[in-house]
């Protein structure tokens, strides 16, 4: 069954981000964010006691170290400072993790890292390496593309396992990457995406801009709950899903 993962723990002090408490309830996986690009330890601390609380599996949201941009910035690091801020974040979120109770199953990346990921072999593979050198057993949360066979060969070559996921409010390039947000239609309307996640569900694809059917068979679907609006987005995604 498609799982439904959503990013969160990414309030920051007196700062707060997301609706963690109304979204915790209806996901399966809360990719928690690990101190570089937003949350705090008393935040972590908070969202993994959530995640136990409802039965979410916890991974970690490792980002580049970006308080101030959100993460959303690129950043030129070499191949060992990738490895060693990813190897860092997912340390920290585990070993709180550890302590109470909690087991970290998977990591992904946030923001520009995570789109650097995709499109640079020089991103990802330190990506991979971290993950395959980290002491406990995690997979890798990365977007289902046409280029998963390539991904899951270079996965198996680092001895790690993958999650591909879909986006529900995400309007698709006809190469099978997002389209920008800079391009007109690039955030789905609500109908649109309730019928994208049914398309999903139903036959494991979606339809490009352009009308291309893409096939992407993803397990697990991103969902962003920020508002009120949502929330509610989420509840019906989550009954689409289950009744699939």
């Amino acid at each position: 069954m498609l799982l439904l993962n959503c990013d969160l723990g990414e309030s920051f002090g007196s700062w707060t981000m997301g609706r963690d408490e109304d979204v915790m309830p209806h996901i399966d996986q809360a990719n928690i964010a690990c101190g570089f690009h937003g949350g705090d330890p008393l935040v972590m601390q908070k969202t993994l006691a959530l995640a136990k609380q409802h039965d979410v599996m916890a991974g970690a949201h490792p980002a580049y170290p970006d308080l101030v941009g959100f993460g959303r910035r690129p950043m030129n690091c070499s191949a060992d400072e990738i490895v060693a801020l990813v190897s860092y974040q997912i340390s920290a979120i585990d070993g709180m993790a550890k302590t109470q109770g909690v087991e970290l199953t998977y990591v992904k990346p946030h923001g520009a890292l995570y789109n650097d990921m995709m499109a640079k072999d020089s991103v990802r593979e330190p990506i991979m390496h971290a993950i395959a050198s980290y002491h406990g057993s995690v997979r890798l949360m990365l977007q289902a593309t046409p280029e998963a066979d390539k991904h899951r060969e270079e996965a198996e070559a680092y001895g790690i396992e993958l999650l591909f996921e879909a986006f529900a409010d995400r309007c698709y390039d006809d190469d099978g990457k997002l389209l920008p947000r800079t391009k007109p239609g690039a955030v789905h309307t609500r109908e649109k995406m309730l019928e994208q996640v049914e398309q999903i569900c139903n036959k494991g694809t979606v339809t490009s801009v352009s009308g291309h059917t893409l096939d992407l068979s993803p397990d697990t679907l991103c969902v962003h709950g920020d508002n009120e609006e949502g929330i509610a987005a989420i509840k019906e995604i989550r009954s689409i899903v289950r009744g699939s």
